[in-house]
């Protein structure tokens, strides 16, 4: 049975859940590949084909199809058709440690390189000014990179920085946490905020996924033991390969937050 007929036998199942023919077909399609019907890579039938042996319209096949591009399901490639998306070994990070994503990555074992999307020295802009603490005349240096590891990107990184602190972003190496070592600027503490995002189309061209789909948005400020602000840092993370872990403890008599 090919993988068109397996589709329609599971949509045959489903038919009688009285649910609209776009949304069977979509779990049809979901369980076909959760069940391993169909795997990472192959190609879908085309619509034509799945339209006629489901005996349904080719505007609901596209339809349900566009649904699971957009969730990540599948993917299309122009010229050539749809297929199955490859899977994505998830990456576990945790929030109570202050690393870099090269220290991170490295501990994986994994091959980490990153290409560079922007670095320089510019005026600051109003955010930046007021987390940095800086002035109208003063320069940022800004640094902007695509986070890639085992050839897969994972996040795009846009830091922020005092010129005072990071006057030649150009020299930067493979890790601006190594280069703000050197200098005795590596922050010791940060205070991060997670939300969920859409990705749009530059972002998601960038990653390799389908515009519109769910991303982690990651707005990080790093501190030196002075206390002050040296990093000012706002991410997009890939919602399918990134999960994030706390370890959480109930307050001990006295302490702030007991219940």
């Amino acid at each position: 049975m090919n993988a068109a007929d397996q589709i329609f036998a599971m949509l045959k199942e489903s038919s009688q859940s009285g649910a609209p023919l776009y949304l069977q077909l979509r779990k049809s399609i979901e369980d076909a590949v959760n069940r391993g019907l169909i795997g990472p890579g192959d190609a879908l039938p085309s619509e034509r084909d799945i339209a006629s042996k489901a005996d349904i319209s080719r505007v609901t096949v596209r339809k349900a199809v566009q649904d699971l591009v957009k969730g990540g399901i599948l993917v299309q490639r122009h010229g050539s058709g749809t297929f199955v998306a490859p899977r994505m070994e998830r990456v576990e990070q945790s929030l109570s440690r202050l690393t870099s994503f090269t220290e991170d990555m490295a501990r994986r074992g994994m091959a980490v390189r990153s290409a560079w999307l922007d670095r320089g020295l510019y005026a600051p802009s109003p955010d930046e000014m007021m987390v940095l603490g800086l002035s109208s005349s003063e320069l940022v240096a800004r640094v902007a990179r695509l986070r890639i590891a085992n050839d897969t990107p994972l996040a795009i990184e846009r830091a922020s920085l005092s010129a005072s602190v990071l006057p030649d972003p150009e020299a930067i190496g493979s890790s601006l946490y190594a280069a703000l070592e050197t200098s005795g600027n590596r922050p010791v503490r940060a205070v991060q905020r997670i939300s969920a995002a859409n990705l749009g189309d530059s972002d998601a061209r960038l990653l390799e996924v389908p515009p519109g789909i769910a991303g982690l948005h990651i707005e990080r400020i790093s501190y030196l033991a002075s206390g002050k602000v040296i990093e000012f840092t706002r991410s997009i993370y890939r919602g399918d390969a990134y999960d994030f872990v706390a370890e959480l403890r109930l307050s001990g008599p006295g302490e702030e937050g007991r219940p």
